[in-house]
């Protein structure tokens, strides 16, 4: 007795073919790219920051899954890792990331002070902009006794074939940077008096947008250059971060005019005291085809006397290379720029006051940053 096989129609055939033909390109398909390494951290409850056993490299992407709950002094109920939605008594509180909930969970990557705290909630995606360890913790304060059981899975995965880091890279030179560049630019900024006042201590090559760019993904804010424009907007806009951060910077001269642009770095309330700060001018030539800024950095750490006039003017830091510093790490942790170098002039300032009199000491060299610009086709294209 012999079975005859059933009579396929035409239709049946072509599916049967078409998934074997499908499983074949499955079979031949790259598979999807593995994690370099997984983990699954939990936030200490006893200090702000969590260190983690993660050393990330510039470009590598990261993905954060987290779960718990979490309880700040105060308040009855629990909340998840995305924090307690901010109230208006919140801004009397320092945040590490001051626009984000009480309680989130957040997270930094590398050592410096300049390093900027990123939310990453119930769960984030990134790039790596900077090489270092990866510090995980809650979004209070240092006196905030808020306690955590959460946990975050982290996903960390390599920097595909052909994907450049988005780091920067420090040069031993860049072109233009040279002394005959520097022998046209003076050493100090002077106030509407002409007193001479803070030493010039950063460069950037890049254009307007560029600059801009760059320094509002390091967290700098413009300052208000009108002080009554600036205290209006801080009665008008009291719930913004921004509003602290735009008191008034004074006007200082170079080539013959104010600056261009005035950038402050600092958290809440905290701003009034103490607050990084900068200014910058478009120079009024060009380095090769790149737009020249010129800028002049320091930190404030209080009140002082003006000598000028015994009025009350901020004081700064003597140490102006460490806000020179924490300008290179904050700018270069953004991805945004290219290169970036350190030039000693033939004439190197040293030690000097203020123009509202106070000391400051530095060694004397400028910082270059050369900002990725992008070309033609849109894709960032740096400088050498």
């Amino acid at each position: 007795m012999h079975l005859v096989p059933p009579r396929r129609t035409f239709a049946a055939t072509l599916a049967i073919a078409g998934a074997l033909f499908s499983t074949h390109l499955l079979s031949q398909a790259p598979p999807p790219p593995a994690a370099r390494l997984s983990r699954d951290i939990t936030v200490r409850q006893d200090s702000l920051w969590t260190t983690t056993d993660i050393a990330l490299q510039p470009g590598e992407r990261i993905v954060f899954a987290a779960k718990g709950t979490g309880r700040c002094p105060g308040e009855a109920a629990a909340f998840g890792p995305g924090g307690i939605p901010r109230g208006f008594r919140d801004l009397l509180r320092i945040l590490p990331v001051g626009q984000a909930s009480r309680g989130a969970l957040i997270g930094r990557l590398g050592e410096s002070d300049a390093s900027r705290p990123f939310v990453i909630g119930p769960s984030a995606e990134m790039v790596a902009s900077t090489a270092g360890p990866l510090t995980i913790g809650l979004n209070r304060a240092e006196n905030d006794a808020c306690a955590s059981e959460f946990t975050v899975h982290v996903d960390v995965y390599p920097v595909g074939d052909g994907t450049k880091g988005v780091g920067a890279r420090q040069a031993e030179s860049l072109d233009g940077a040279d002394q005959a560049l520097f022998a046209k630019l003076p050493r100090r900024v002077n106030d509407q008096q002409g007193n001479p006042g803070d030493m010039v201590n950063f460069l950037i090559l890049g254009s307007d947008e560029g600059m801009q760019r760059t320094f509002k993904a390091a967290g700098w804010v413009i300052v208000d250059r009108d002080v009554k424009g600036a205290l209006l907007q801080g009665v008008i806009n009291s719930l913004s971060k921004e509003a602290y951060l735009t008191l008034p910077m004074s006007q200082l001269f170079l080539f013959n005019r104010p600056q261009d642009f005035g950038w402050a770095h600092a958290e809440p309330i905290k701003v009034v005291a103490s607050r990084h700060h900068l200014r910058v001018w478009k120079a009024p030539f060009q380095v090769g085809s790149s737009t020249l800024w010129v800028g002049a950095a320091t930190h404030d750490i209080g009140f002082d006397r003006d000598q000028r006039n015994n009025g009350i003017t901020h004081k700064i830091d003597p140490e102006v290379d460490l806000e020179r510093t924490f300008v290179e790490q904050t700018l270069t942790s953004t991805g945004l720029v290219s290169t970036y170098t350190y030039v000693t002039p033939s004439d190197p300032l040293r030690e000097a006051k203020t123009a509202t009199g106070g000391m400051f000491r530095s060694d004397g060299r400028v910082l270059v940053l050369r900002l990725e610009e992008p070309n033609a086709s849109g894709q960032a294209a740096g400088g050498r």
